[in-house]
């Protein structure tokens, strides 16, 4: 784009999201650079998405096996299911060493050049980074910053790594506790939950609010409830925070009233995972050297194209993408947001559109929705002076999950009762992380309802499941 510097665009951060920019920069012709101061692959590759699915289809494995009551209502008996620690946790590590080295490889392939060390922002369209051999200044027409996020540790919880830690010790497998407190009950919770409860451990959910799994849609968290922690070796507690956390053997967790902060329960077990959500790695970017404030959490404030703002104007040339913008701290969407963001930096600009992106709890059964709750959609639908409607379908009269023996869970879509757009859909139940799909692309397209009662679906599949909901949906033009 201008020989006055060293790149056409420089992104700081290898994660999903600033690998999905840079391979989408190469496909436009800009010459690019990548800046990674730890691992390739960033929170997703090395401790979020990839290890955690290696460790739940492995853990999935050997609940499926020691099922007797569904193998036999199958035909099948087995005999002793055993299992090796050490074994599943190399799994994992053996997964993310190669997805590492397949996403260096397909940078290195396309003449992305990848520098390691600690980059900084040494002003506008300047970089510093702290390299093994020294400080290196480079200069990038347009520069991206994608920097992800940590785990967050609240106040009074105290971490050695080993009794009392994060996702990110977690996923190493290093030992299974005979009892575990999992502190918060989101997607991370609800997962690890599952990995601990299939391999023998006892469990706890400490959750904050009044009940569990406050983010999901109230029908889904019902059914999750029933099929994801009821029959299970898991305890809850609601309407509780863990006030003060302390490591050791046992580990003591002081549980408090929400409001008086007045210590109700003292529980003694052998670890606790502390799984509260992330913050974003905005620290130590040099921001300030182009007058950027993160907000009072930490996220680099960005307008609907991405731009890093500046008192509330845009930065020339200056991006952030992936969990340090707040949007939505997903892999996925952090990809789609390098990709537009590359878009708009090569003239022709667009804007994510998040109502449209899809996410995924990989329990067994899975959980996974698009757009909206519910209670999200009357809020909207009240504001705006429409009326919305639901309809709901269940796994256990699908000829699919019923030949599987596996007929727990449920579609529901929310959709507007005069227009029939879609504005949300979430199922619980076999391969829900692949079936939103469809819902997804259909909010993305704009088809509604009535265009998805028309499509044909393959019998007998799973898919039938949403097909039998767009088909039961009834629109009414105002």
């Amino acid at each position: 784009m201008s020989d006055a510097f060293d790149y056409d665009l420089l992104i700081i951060g290898a994660g999903v999201g600033g690998h999905g920019a840079a391979l989408h920069a190469v496909k436009r012709g800009l010459k690019t650079a990548i800046v990674e101061a730890d691992v390739m692959g960033g929170t997703c590759v090395n401790r979020g998405c990839i290890p955690s699915k290696a460790l739940l289809a492995a853990s999935g494995r050997v609940r499926e096996l020691r099922n007797e009551h569904h193998l036999k209502s199958l035909g099948i008996s087995v005999g002793s299911v055993t299992y090796d620690r050490e074994a599943i946790a190399d799994h994992a590590k053996t997964l993310v060493s190669k997805i590492q080295g397949d996403m260096t490889n397909s940078l290195t392939r396309l003449g992305v050049d990848i520098i390691k060390g600690w980059a900084r922002l040494a002003g506008e369209q300047k970089v510093a980074i702290a390299t093994p051999d020294g400080e290196k200044m480079v200069t990038a027409q347009d520069i991206i910053l994608s920097p992800g996020s940590v785990p967050f540790v609240p106040p009074g919880i105290e971490t050695d790594g080993k009794t009392v830690f994060t996702s990110d010790e977690a996923l190493k497998l290093d030992w299974l506790p005979d009892w575990i407190a999992i502190i918060g009950s989101g997607y991370i919770g609800l997962e690890f939950s599952d990995v601990y409860t299939a391999l023998g451990c006892e469990v706890t959910i400490i959750e904050a609010l009044d009940q569990l799994m406050p983010t999901f849609d109230p029908d889904i968290a019902k059914i999750a409830q029933r099929v994801l922690i009821a029959p299970r070796d898991i305890e809850t507690r609601a309407g509780v925070i863990a006030q003060k956390v302390t490591p050791g053997s046992p580990v003591v967790i002081e549980l408090a009233d929400r409001e008086t902060r007045e210590v109700v329960e003292t529980l003694e077990v052998d670890a606790c995972l502390v799984a509260t959500g992330r913050i974003p790695a905005t620290k130590d970017l040099g921001l300030e050297k182009v007058g950027v404030e993160t907000d009072r959490r930490g996220f680099i404030p960005v307008d609907d194209h991405l731009q890093v703002l500046r008192g509330g104007e845009p930065v020339p040339h200056l991006w952030a993408i992936g969990d340090a913008t707040g949007k939505m701290m997903l892999a996925h969407a952090a990809s789609a947001q390098g990709i537009l963001t590359v878009e708009t930096i090569c003239g022709e600009p667009r804007q994510v559109n998040y109502l449209s992106i899809p996410a995924a709890a990989f329990t067994h059964p899975e959980v996974s929705f698009v757009g909206l709750t519910e209670p999200a959609a009357k809020t909207l639908a009240e504001a705006e002076g429409f009326a919305i409607d639901t309809v709901r379908t269940y796994f256990k009269g699908n000829s699919k999950a019923l030949a599987e023996g596996e007929s727990d869970g449920l579609a529901k879509v929310i959709y507007r009762k005069d227009t029939g757009e879609i504005l949300g859909a979430h199922i619980i139940g076999m391969h829900a992380a692949d079936l939103i799909q469809e819902a997804a692309n259909a909010i993305a397209s704009g088809q509604t309802v009535t265009d998805l009662s028309f499509c044909v679906h393959t019998h007998p599949t799973l898919s039938e499941v949403l097909d039998e909901a767009f088909k039961r949906a009834v629109v009414v033009p105002a």
